[in-house]
């Protein structure tokens, strides 16, 4: 058995721990929680459950980044 699941992080293929959460996912993106709102499979989810969702073979992740400025 594969100890991976392959994801789409940003358009980019990736391989991620079975039962890898989306929290785990953007981390490994390094991607900073406060700093990113999570696309999973089109749905936005709220960073309290970024923990709770665990990501499945051929999920799509999209993290869109906040640029502070003016």
């Amino acid at each position: 058995m594969n100890d991976t699941v392959d994801v789409t992080v940003n358009g980019e293929p990736r391989a991620v721990a079975r039962g890898a959460t989306l929290a785990r996912a953007a981390r490994i993106a390094r991607a900073r929680p406060r700093a990113v709102v999570v696309e999973h499979n089109r749905t936005i989810v709220r960073r309290p459950r970024l923990a709770a969702v665990t990501v499945a073979p051929g999920d799509a992740i999209e993290l869109v980044h906040f640029v502070g400025g003016g």
